[in-house]
């Protein structure tokens, strides 16, 4: 804040919250100067906070919480404070300043600069996520037999993580056969697997507040074609290189072109249309973006994933997609699932 020369920051954010303070409710907020660290939730969550929460005064009200924390805000006597654009609607942006009355700052990468790097703890608890995640995956593949559909296979996914001591999926779960596969974030539907489909499954889970993240492709009883070997080929080609080119210090858009360049070589630059990769942690999508723009310097404990992809429309498609750490000479690979390409038999 001294830096950003502010007086204050005030959150909404559930997952920028849970960072500061350890609370995982769905709705808080935190009003934060150099004196004084003020919490502020609603009465379903009173309990629940004062169990998770420390070094902050824990104060439960009525209303809409932006307003009360405009208020708190007032009372500090802060002449400014900072907030993160991405994360409040105008209509709160519009009620926090109305109560403050004082100068509100966008400042979004105060708190995602904090969160990029993940100590020992964190990693130790997304490494715990994906081990979970792919002992699911490993579990599932026996279960894909003819005539099962895609959405039973996402369901049964779901199921998996959550008796298996997982909060959630991380994300909305995609499970695509055969011609679908082409696309990057096909919904689950009643598709029926059968035999020479694709399958591509791109899962995660949320495990004591962190997520994982990763996608593998395979093919069901047989190959469908020289067209599938050849594109899965440089996808795990380009993936690899990648991986090979991921440091402390390269900067985002290095990495992504080490990938990038493989598929536009071979002629598949337009069938791989998103970016290389992401950010992840206490949300399955962080504020790291690995693509062609990216000017972020990659720091040693950033966790992102690499996910290299080509998909032709009425075909199908590749992702391959591992979660790893950066380190200062490389990178951490948590995704232990084989990449070589497998065919599931019938």
């Amino acid at each position: 804040m001294a830096e950003a020369e502010v007086d204050a920051f005030v959150s909404l954010s559930p997952p920028a919250n849970a960072y500061l303070s350890a609370f995982h409710g769905s709705a808080s907020a935190l009003v934060v100067s150099a004196e004084a660290a003020h919490f502020l939730c609603d009465f379903r969550y009173g309990e629940q906070a004062e169990a998770q929460v420390s070094g902050y005064g824990i104060a439960v009200v009525t209303g809409k919480l932006e307003e009360r924390a405009g208020e708190r805000l007032k009372e500090l006597g802060a002449a400014s404070a900072g907030f993160d654009p991405a994360v409040m609607n105008f209509a709160q942006y519009e009620r926090l300043g109305a109560a403050f009355g004082n100068e509100l700052r966008p400042l979004p990468d105060l708190v995602n600069a904090l969160r990029a790097v993940k100590d020992a703890g964190e990693l130790a608890k997304i490494r715990a996520a994906n081990d979970l995640a792919e002992a699911v995956l490993s579990d599932l593949k026996t279960t894909l037999k003819p005539g099962v559909t895609e959405r039973e296979v996402a369901a049964r996914m779901i199921y998996d993580f959550q008796t298996r001591g997982a909060e959630k999926a991380s994300f909305d779960p995609i499970v695509l056969f055969g011609e679908r596969t082409s696309l990057p974030h096909g919904v689950p539907g009643e598709r029926a697997l059968a035999e020479g489909d694709i399958v591509l499954i791109d899962m995660g889970c949320q495990l004591d507040g962190y997520c994982s993240d990763l996608t593998r492709t395979y093919v069901f009883g047989r190959i469908p074609g020289a067209w599938f070997v050849e594109i899965y080929g440089i996808t795990l080609r380009a993936q690899l290189a990648a991986l090979a080119a991921l440091r402390a210090g390269a900067l985002g858009k290095e990495v992504d072109a080490a990938g990038r360049s493989i598929i536009q070589e071979a002629g598949y630059g337009e069938q791989f249309g998103h970016g290389l990769g992401h950010g992840t942690g206490l949300e399955v999508h962080e504020s790291i973006r690995l693509n062609a723009q990216s000017d972020t310097v990659l720091e040693s404990g950033m966790t992102l994933t690499i996910e290299p992809g080509i998909y032709l429309p009425g075909k199908g498609g590749v992702r391959i997609e591992d979660l790893v750490v950066v380190t200062e000479n490389g990178c951490g690979v948590m995704t232990q699932s084989p990449k070589d390409l497998e065919v599931i038999p019938v």
